[in-house]
C-alpha cells in the first residue's frame, strides 16, 4: 500500500477505503467455502474443509460478521442446539462437551446481528441464547460472567476468565443495540469494571487472564498449555488491544445513551493500547504482535495469529478518531502494512491463520475492513443495516 504521504491522509483517502471493501469482499467470498450440512466448520491453510463436524463458535461468527443467513441461523436453532437441557454444544459432534460462556456469548451476537438484519428466526434465537445467560451465565453479584457449565448446568467451573468476559462484553453492546436494551450496555460496563478499571489498573493495565471464583489471580494457570487457544499462558498482548477498542465502544454507547461516560473508559483504552503494544510488538526482534508473554514481559508463544492485527487496526483507527492523535494513525498504518506484506494470503485467499507457526486455519477475518465505515456508538450490524451516519 502506498503511504508515501502522512498517516492521517492515508487512513481518510478514498482508495484506502476501496481496498478495504475488496478485502472485505473476497474475504466474504473465501469463508464461503466453511458451510457444511450443520452449520460451518474449520478451513485448512488452502481454504478447504478440515474435516469434522460444524462448530458452534465457528457457525456463530460467521452468521455474525458476515450475515450468512438463514444456514447459520438454522444451524444454531437446530443441529448444535441442546433440546434437552437448553444452551449449546461445543460442536455437532461434541454433545459431551461442557456448557460455555464464550461459546454462547457469540450465539448471542450472531443473534443480536440476525435480529438486526432482519433474519427470518433471529427473534426467536435471539430469545432462547438469552436465557441460559440469564439463568446460568450471568452472575449479579459478581457484575461478570460465569465461566463454564457440565452438559446438564451443574459442576460449575471453578473459574473466571477475561476472555469469556471480553466477548460478553462485546455481545451485551449489539444486544442493547438490537433490543434497544439500556441494562445489557449496564452489564458491558460491569464487566468492564471488574477487569478493567479494578483489576487491570492495579497491575499497571497488564490485564490478567484466569482467575479463580474468588478472584484470586491463577499466575501459572496452563504453564504447561502456553499455546491454547482461548486461555493461554500468560498476558495476551493482542486482547489489550481487543479491550481497548471495546472500552471505546462502551464509551460512545453510554455517551449516547445517557449524555455521558465514565472517565476511566478513555484513560484505560489509551493505557491498554500503550501497555499492549510495548510488550507485544516486535518484543522478539521481528515484525508482529505475538501472541504470548509471560509475567516479566519475555516472549513465551512467538506466533502472530491473524485475529490480533484485526483487533489493533480497530483499535488504532478508533482511537484516532476518538482523540484526534495521528500516533494512532501511524499505528493504523503499521498494522495494515504488516496484514498486507505477511497475513493475505495472496495464493489460496483469505489470511493465513498466523505466520511463524505451525498451526492450521480455522476462521477468516472480516470485521477488521469495515472499521472504518462504522461509528464506535453502534454495532456493526446496527449501523451498517441503518446506515453509518
Amino acid at each position: 500500500m502506498d503511504r508515501s504521504f502522512s498517516s492521517v491522509d492515508w487512513l481518510k483517502r478514498h482508495l484506502h477505503h476501496q481496498w478495504l471493501d475488496d478485502q472485505g469482499q473476497w474475504l466474504l467470498v473465501f469463508s464461503k467455502r466453511a458451510r457444511v450440512e450443520d452449520g460451518f466448520a474449520a478451513l485448512d491453510d488452502k481454504g478447504q474443509l478440515s474435516g469434522g463436524s460444524a462448530q458452534t463458535i465457528i457457525t456463530a461468527r460467521m452468521t455474525h460478521a458476515y450475515a450468512l443467513a438463514l444456514h447459520g441461523v438454522t444451524a444454531l436453532m437446530n443441529t448444535l442446539h441442546d433440546a434437552e437441557h437448553g444452551g449449546w454444544f461445543p460442536a455437532a459432534d461434541g454433545r459431551a462437551g461442557r456448557k460455555q460462556a464464550y461459546v454462547h456469548a457469540f450465539v448471542a451476537l450472531a443473534a443480536s446481528t440476525a435480529v438486526v438484519t432482519g433474519l427470518p428466526g433471529g427473534a426467536i434465537l435471539l430469545e432462547r441464547a438469552l436465557a441460559p445467560i440469564e439463568q446460568h451465565f450471568w452472575s449479579e453479584e459478581e457484575g461478570v460472567m460465569r465461566d463454564s457449565f457440565a452438559a446438564d448446568w451443574t459442576d460449575e467451573e471453578d473459574y473466571r476468565g477475561a476472555n469469556s468476559n471480553m466477548h460478553s462484553l462485546e455481545m451485551a453492546l449489539a444486544v442493547a443495540d438490537a433490543l434497544d436494551a439500556p441494562l445489557w450496555r449496564s452489564r458491558a460496563l460491569r464487566i468492564a469494571t471488574r477487569f478493567v478499571e479494578q483489576l487491570a489498573r492495579a497491575q499497571d493495565y497488564r490485564l490478567a487472564e484466569h482467575f479463580d471464583r474468588q478472584w484470586r489471580q491463577l499466575t501459572d494457570y496452563h504453564k504447561d498449555l502456553p499455546a491454547d487457544d482461548l486461555r493461554p499462558y500468560g498476558l495476551t498482548p493482542g486482547h489489550f488491544l481487543e479491550w481497548s477498542f471495546l472500552l471505546l465502544k462502551l464509551e460512545a454507547a453510554l455517551e449516547a445513551q445517557d449524555g455521558s461516560a465514565p472517565d476511566w473508559l478513555l484513560e484505560s483504552a489509551v493505557k491498554l493500547f500503550e501497555t499492549g503494544t510495548r510488550i507485544g510488538w516486535s518484543v522478539d526482534g521481528t515484525p508482529g504482535m505475538i501472541y504470548t508473554v509471560d509475567w516479566q514481559h519475555r516472549p513465551v508463544v512467538h506466533n502472530r495469529p491473524h485475529w490480533v492485527m484485526a483487533e489493533a487496526t480497530k483499535a488504532a483507527h478508533a482511537l484516532f478518531v476518538r482523540t484526534g492523535d495521528r500516533a494512532y494513525a501511524d499505528w493504523y498504518g503499521d498494522f495494515w502494512d504488516y496484514a498486507d506484506l505477511h497475513l493475505i494470503d495472496r495464493e489460496n485467499g483469505g489470511w493465513h491463520h498466523e505466520v511463524d507457526g505451525s498451526g492450521t486455519p480455522s476462521f477468516r477475518v472480516y470485521q477488521a475492513t469495515l472499521t472504518a465505515a462504522v461509528p464506535l456508538n453502534r454495532s456493526v450490524a446496527t449501523a451498517l443495516v441503518g446506515g453509518s451516519t
